[in-house]
């Protein structure tokens, strides 16, 4: 199986394991409040439909002049609106009802899949940053689909829709790996120089492996366990509430400031009283 193939595999089932838990929603629970403001799970839902549509269109802009004009297009509507143009496609998608929101985004799961084997061979695929290769766009799409179920379940869970969210699994490496790979983007999104040295990261898989990154020597160290990480750098919990160890400064000033989307930085989680 190749890397592509891999990550394909993964995304399939994050979203088929969301898809399972939002499958079974009346209308009212599609209404259920999540944890990013104005959000409900249907607004969720159709940011992941919306974003993997988009994502369609880009992989389609590689096949000639109609795909390149189709894509053209978006990325003007984007221009019209940059801070807000992301948002009010969720908005306006997540105001349908939830069974048309699921059906739509039932097509384009399976669409972006195929779409991503076809690229050809060492082209990228255009964005509203820069261009990505199939595997990294897979990989993008795989952080925002596991991100954004955190949401979801959060939402059903406060309102006892469901009693517990699906386990975590050793899917979300992908997630990590993001998250390191983002650290000099979260210092320059804040404003900040990004500091020479690397650090070494360890972080304790949910199976129980430890999945590591960076020199071993190094001086600046982040440990703990990989799902607070990955929770982190998507923003979803606030570093107060993680037992994520930094050893450094500039580790530390990592965790407070870690971004593993793109945009602008993020206002976060808020903290809920530190870990106990």
């Amino acid at each position: 199986m190749s890397v592509l193939d891999g990550v394909i595999a993964d995304l399939a089932a994050e979203g088929d394991q969301l898809r399972g838990v939002v499958a079974g929603l009346d209308e009212a629970g599609w209404r259920s409040p999540t944890p990013a403001e104005g959000w409900d799970v249907a607004t969720t839902i159709a940011h992941l439909l919306w974003t993997d549509q988009v994502a369609v269109l880009a992989a389609g802009s590689l096949d000639g002049d109609e795909g390149k004009h189709a894509w053209d297009a978006v990325v003007l509507q984007a221009l019209e609106d940059p801070t807000g143009f992301v948002d009010q496609h969720a908005l306006e998608l997540g105001a349908l009802p939830g069974a048309e929101i699921m059906a739509r985004w039932d097509d384009a799961r399976p669409a972006l899949l195929a779409a991503l084997r076809t690229v050809p061979e060492g082209a990228k695929l255009p964005w509203f940053g820069p261009p990505m290769s199939p595997t990294s766009m897979a990989t993008a799409r795989f952080m925002e689909t596991w991100a954004h179920s955190l949401d979801v379940y959060d939402g059903l869970i406060r309102l006892s829709l469901i009693s517990e969210p699906p386990p975590v699994t050793d899917r979300i490496r992908h997630v990590a790996h993001i998250g390191v790979r983002t650290r000099g983007f979260s210092f320059v999104n804040n404003g900040l120089d990004v500091p020479v040295d690397q650090p070494r990261v360890e972080l304790v898989a949910p199976s129980g492996d430890t999945w590591t990154w960076g020199p071993e020597d190094a001086t600046q160290r982040v440990t703990g366990p990989a799902v607070e990480f990955c929770q982190l750098v998507t923003q979803r919990i606030h570093r107060d509430d993680t037992t994520l160890v930094a050893h450094g400064e500039e580790a530390e000033r990592w965790l407070r400031i870690a971004q593993a989307f793109a945009g602008p930085a993020g206002g976060g989680r808020e903290s809920t009283g530190g870990v106990a």
